[in-house]
């Protein structure tokens, strides 16, 4: 059971990724692209944890409030250091060095949780990890000079989506079911794009210059807001089922396996964009193809 479900977290999420990318690619506002997606994302979480009548305790229970504010702050904050490590360095590094915050759930799993591994495990988790980071290269690019602020960014993002990924499994260790957690860390980022979204507001309006040219600039933000709020409530959805899967795999299976598995969800984006989009793929972005249908089969093995 742990094994589809996590590879069903990978797929879910992985089309919540999608349609963010389909916003960006209407020029949608990222500001409320994730606002969308913690509403509707708080929305899946809230029913779900009713559904299973573990929210009511749940909220009289200070330790689900603590893990929902750290898993919440570790994927809000996560998300708004990655956008800026965009722009002070080049995407081609960006990506692949922030998905390597999966290791940290790796090492978390086998050295404090003490979970085995096989060899032909440990081999297919070093495939998904290395597809992982193929898969982030995108080939030619127009180079981006890299500021100083870019590690900064870079490394708080790292250990900012390990402490996402990994929150769970030690929530799970504590017996606190994972739906009413991420219902608060979701319901808490809300608050933060939400402000995000407001001052995005703020300063379209507080723009100056001839009345006809402001208008114009005011309905392509209104325009902005809309396409992103849209396919951000559709993304939380997405995201909602891939997190609650996952919640389930690493609380039926292993986190240092669990997680790489999960990790694996940029390559549903990849997919979409060239079925959709046409983009054509660097032979390392088919490599990563190849490496991550082998790196499932030896762990199922």
């Amino acid at each position: 059971m742990w094994f589809a479900a996590a590879v069903g977290s990978a797929i879910l999420f992985g089309l919540a990724g999608w349609w963010m990318k389909v916003s960006q690619m209407q020029g949608g506002s990222s500001a409320y692209l994730l606002l969308g997606l913690y509403i509707s994302g708080t929305i899946g979480f809230g029913i779900h944890s009713t559904a299973e009548h573990t929210l009511t305790a749940a909220l009289g229970d200070v330790r689900v409030w603590a893990a929902g504010l750290i898993i919440g702050a570790g994927s809000a904050l996560g998300n708004a250091l990655f956008m800026k490590a965009l722009d002070c360095g080049p995407a081609s590094l960006t990506s692949p060095l922030t998905n390597m915050n999966i290791l940290l759930v790796v090492g978390l799993g086998t050295f404090v949780y003490h979970e085995p591994m096989s060899p032909a495990e440990l081999i297919g988790v070093l495939l998904l990890l290395i597809a992982v980071v193929f898969v982030s290269i995108k080939g030619k690019e127009n180079q981006t000079a890299i500021r100083p602020k870019w590690f900064f960014y870079v490394g708080m993002s790292v250990l900012l989506f390990a402490i996402r990924n990994g929150g769970l499994k030690v929530t799970d260790d504590l017996g606190l079911s994972g739906a009413p957690v991420l219902f608060i860390a979701y319901g808490l980022s809300i608050v933060w794009f939400a402000f995000a979204a407001a001052k995005e507001n703020k300063n379209i309006y507080s723009l100056g210059g001839i009345q006809r040219s402001a208008n114009l600039i005011v309905r392509r933000a209104s325009n902005a807001a809309g396409i992103g709020l849209r396919w951000g409530l559709l993304a939380g959805l997405f995201s909602y089922g891939g997190l609650q899967l996952y919640a389930v795999a690493l609380q039926t299976g292993q986190a240092n396996i669990a997680g790489p598995i999960f990790a694996a969800n940029s390559l549903v984006v990849a997919a979409g964009a060239i079925v959709l989009y046409r983009e054509r793929l660097s032979r390392l972005q088919w490599c990563a193809f190849v490496l991550t249908l082998a790196g499932l089969i030896l762990i199922r093995l």
